[in-house]
């Protein structure tokens, strides 16, 4: 059985979920349920990022401990992505005793390697990054990320020879061209790698976060303690055979500002460990609202909580699969989100689902008819899952989804030309019925990873037994699945019209 594993980033503590949260969420929870589809044995792995400078002054400035700031918040972005469907594999906080073991043997096994010495950082370091960065890289002296000041940074430090890693990075980018998508990432990330790779400190002289093994007044920089989450999570420094199994990872699933970390530093850490890096870092664009990133200074976030009670869980997921492509910055909108809403899930999807199930129930007794085997649909099915599992396969969900819904759009037209509603039961009616209940069952099958809950609702309504999760790729595709015979129900529109 081929095995996959993906991950996304950790979020901070110091913050609450919102809908960019949600989206990168969402985007590995979809790309995972799709290779469960396929057989594959998956492991989808987020957590929360607790250590650093950051989250330490976010519970000072709210009166609190940084544990409890983070058994806080950590329960609120997993609060979240229960509600929002995500069936993630693995939770990590990097508080847990098993992530500590874990930092300090990649730490080490650096250190032995003889990757990590002793020496002086000063210069700017931006907290709300929790990143050093050159006086060259500042915009107009602020971070250029957050467009916050920075802090000047004075301390003797651990650093990791980043520099050591330049040549050897670029050969691994080179034999690894799909080591970074999408294309736009990878160049920016040669570019940084051949600009000249400078040395990192990797510690700090502060309290909250992992010690080092051989220097206990000092502890892990927080990118040297976060990273390797994505290891903890699969056995590293506690089960080799799981470790062994797992990795190396097939997604590191980002966003775009947090990629020199992912796709410089982490895969050098790694070789310096003697582990091989991950196989892709997959660095998506920003969620802007109204054109803008979403920040706490600006009051534009926007919980994901607020659009389930407008919309509903599915309503949500399908807007940022299917809206939102991968790569590029996405802008939500409610209008959008509504627009959407309405034309793809009321119009088309429950649209065609009511008049199947009520057709069959006044035409066929409640009993769904067998699908022709020569129906028109059939090639269209065909290429649809062709197109539908390319996209999956190219991290292009939106397209994958749009193909899917060319199904539908044909269903939908071919109940209205041969207008089953005006003729008497017989076998004409019945291969127009068969026709539009096999193409909702491959559609709940193909669409299951972006809306679980309804299409398991329109499983159900069609009889067939277990759920379109429970069905393998590509045999659950192939025309010519839904028996016949089986009860169809009526129901309440699956989507109401906003």
């Amino acid at each position: 059985m081929p095995r996959f594993y993906a991950t996304t980033a950790i979020a901070y503590v110091n913050d609450a979920p919102h809908i960019g949260h949600a989206y990168e969420v969402l985007l590995g929870d979809g790309i995972t349920r799709w290779h469960r589809l396929l057989g594959d044995d998956v492991k989808y792995v987020t957590g929360t990022d607790e250590y650093g400078l950051k989250n330490q002054q976010a519970a000072e400035a709210q009166g609190t401990t940084p544990l409890e700031l983070a058994d806080r918040n950590s329960a609120r972005f997993r609060d979240a992505w229960d509600e929002l469907g995500v069936a993630y594999d693995d939770f990590i906080r990097t508080t847990e005793p098993r992530h500590t073991t874990a930092v300090q043997k990649l730490l080490q096994a650096v250190y032995d390697n003889g990757d990590i010495e002793k020496s002086t950082y000063e210069g700017p370091y931006c907290v709300s990054c929790e990143a050093y960065y050159t006086p060259e890289e500042l915009v107009d002296g602020n971070c250029p990320v957050h467009g916050r000041p920075v802090e000047w940074v004075q301390e003797d430090n651990w650093f990791f020879k980043l520099s050591n890693y330049q040549q050897r990075l670029l050969d691994w980018h080179e034999a690894n061209p799909g080591a970074v998508v999408p294309t736009s990432r990878r160049n920016e990330v040669l570019a940084f790698i051949r600009s000249g790779l400078r040395d990192i400190s990797i510690s700090r002289g502060f309290t909250w976060g992992v010690q080092l093994p051989w220097d206990t007044s000092q502890v892990a920089w927080v990118w040297f303690d976060a990273l390797p989450n994505y290891v903890t999570a699969v056995g590293y420094g506690k089960d080799e055979t799981s470790f062994d199994y797992w990795w190396p990872v097939d997604y590191h699933f980002i966003g775009k500002d947090i990629i020199r970390f992912h796709a410089v530093y982490w895969p050098a850490m790694l070789m310096a460990a003697g582990i091989e890096p991950a196989r892709c870092v997959a660095a998506h664009g920003f969620l802007l609202v109204s054109g803008e990133k979403m920040s706490k200074t600006k009051l534009n976030q926007i919980g994901p909580r607020e659009l389930v009670a407008d919309f509903g869980v599915d309503a949500v997921r399908w807007h940022f699969l299917r809206d939102v492509p991968f790569g590029p910055d996405g802008d939500f909108s409610y209008e959008g989100m509504t627009a959407r809403y309405n034309s793809d899930l009321a119009n088309n999807l429950g649209n065609l689902l009511s008049r199947v199930a009520t057709l069959v129930t006044s035409k066929c007794a409640g009993i769904g008819p067998a699908p022709p085997t020569d129906s028109p649909l059939a090639p269209v099915a065909e290429r649809v899952y062709a197109a539908a599992a390319a996209a999956w396969d190219r991290l292009a969900p939106s397209e994958a989804l749009e193909a899917t819904w060319q199904l539908i759009r044909e269903a939908n037209a071919h109940l209205e030309a041969h207008e089953p509603w005006k003729l008497e039961p017989g076998p004409e009616v019945d291969a127009v019925l068969g026709t539009g209940i096999e193409a909702l069952r491959i559609v709940a099958v193909l669409a299951s990873p972006a809306i679980p809950t309804a299409t398991a609702e329109v499983w159900r309504r069609l009889g067939l037994p277990g759920s379109p999760a429970d069905q393998r790729l590509p045999a659950a595709a192939v025309w010519g699945g839904y028996p016949g015979g089986l009860p169809v129900e009526k129901g309440p529109p699956l989507f109401p019209r906003r």
